[in-house]
């Protein structure tokens, strides 16, 4: 049985996956494009508004699959590198100020308190944190996918590049797309 896809994301989580592909694909975005289910081809044409809500599956979900089949040989990598592109595209934008003084700490540590602003129907809590580790698990997300995990493990990836931390690491140690009661990620640093 196909999960029902009525769950919303935030336009601003969604407009760094079409840059992604015209910066890192210039020459294949129309390939890509092509790749999406119609309904995804719709909204990527059309101009994605910050503040309005997107059905996720056709917003974030199928482009992010597409990339990973068109440009990665199906592989998840896509989705990482989409995710550590993601979170160069929120430092050049409002989020600018949080990354010049913020720890990889406190910036993912932010990431759980706006969390369900992008995800309205999402939570995500820091279940463990000190100055060199992060722990967050997603309690709530009624449409989990796996691919969505990769992404944000890349998002939380590309923050600590981001703040140069040395030996940054990401591990999706839990997934509810994949059975489990919640998603975790774990984040360490030196």
């Amino acid at each position: 049985m196909e999960k029902e896809k009525r769950m919303q994301v935030k336009g601003s989580s969604i407009m760094a996956v079409p840059a992604f592909v015209k910066a890192t694909f210039p020459d294949r975005y129309e390939e890509w494009l092509k790749a999406l289910t119609p309904e995804a081809q719709q909204i990527q044409k059309d101009v994605i508004l910050a503040t309005n809500l997107y059905p996720l599956y056709y917003a974030m979900v199928d482009p992010t699959q597409k990339i990973c089949d068109v440009f990665y040989n199906g592989g998840t990598r896509g989705a990482w590198e989409s995710g550590k592109f993601s979170a160069s595209w929120a430092q050049k934008g409002i989020y600018k100020f949080f990354f010049k003084i913020g720890s990889p700490q406190f910036i993912i540590e932010r990431a759980a308190r706006v969390f369900s602003s992008y995800y309205p129907e999402g939570e995500l809590r820091v279940t463990e944190s000190d100055s060199n580790r992060v722990v967050l698990q997603i309690v709530k997300f009624p449409e989990p996918y796996r691919i969505l995990d990769f992404d944000m493990a890349g998002w939380m990836d590309g923050t600590m590049e981001l703040l140069r931390c040395s030996q940054g690491k990401v591990e999706i140690t839990k997934s509810m797309a994949q059975g489990d009661p919640v998603t975790e990620f774990v984040a360490t640093w030196v």
